[in-house]
């Protein structure tokens, strides 16, 4: 990786970083009350503008859980738009598709994938969005790699992941940014972006 192909954003930290309490994630119809601590960890309005997301795209997120960001983003692409929310867990699809129902959203489809491989629609998505789920991976340059039959000549990854720098009490569950670099490097990506405003974690950027 070339290092004028990294670009490192402060511009607004201090902005960002001071308007975190105004948030309010806990009056947001969307939001879980046992997700409210880590949306205003992570704001979703915040990180999806970060990343781009606008009305229309396709979207696939990768370790989608829950849903927790899939509504979020569902909400955001509007009807023009589809997610691909994906996971190992057939519960947690499940569970994404009652949720997307009870608020009336239909541009989300599940998908049930292995560990090496999301099974992500080929060549279709715009950006594949994966929050807080690498280190979780058990085979994450492998998932990673297969995700590369799934974006269009011009998507992306988008990746927001704890920073051990930032949390160093998370050593044990998070991993050093050495670590996720080597992961994007050894799975074919180039880092083109990374932004760090955010105060427990970084969003990097990958194609």
């Amino acid at each position: 990786m070339k290092c004028n192909h990294l670009k490192i954003c402060f511009i607004g930290l201090v902005f960002f970083v001071s308007c975190f309490p105004l948030i309010g994630q806990d009056k947001d119809p969307l939001t879980l009350p046992r997700e409210v601590h880590l949306n205003e960890r992570q704001p979703p309005d915040l990180v999806l503008k970060t990343i781009g997301i606008k009305p229309g795209m396709t979207i696939g997120e990768v370790g989608a859980g829950r849903g927790r960001y899939t509504v979020q983003i569902a909400s955001r692409i509007g009807p023009s738009g589809m997610i691909y929310a994906n996971d190992v867990v057939e519960r947690y699809l499940q569970a994404i598709e009652q949720r997307c129902k009870d608020h009336s959203l239909e541009n989300v489809k599940t998908v049930l994938g292995d560990v090496k491989d999301p099974k992500l629609p080929l060549e279709a998505l715009d950006v594949v969005i994966m929050v807080n789920v690498v280190h979780c991976l058990a085979e994450p340059v492998e998932l990673l790699h297969n995700i590369k039959k799934s974006l269009k000549p011009d998507g992306f990854i988008a990746i927001v992941e704890g920073s051990l720098e930032k949390v160093p009490s998370a050593e044990g569950e998070w991993w050093p940014r050495t670590k996720l670099l080597m992961i994007f490097k050894d799975a074919g990506y180039d880092l083109f972006r990374e932004e760090i405003f955010l105060p427990q974690d970084n969003i990097y950027f990958l194609k």
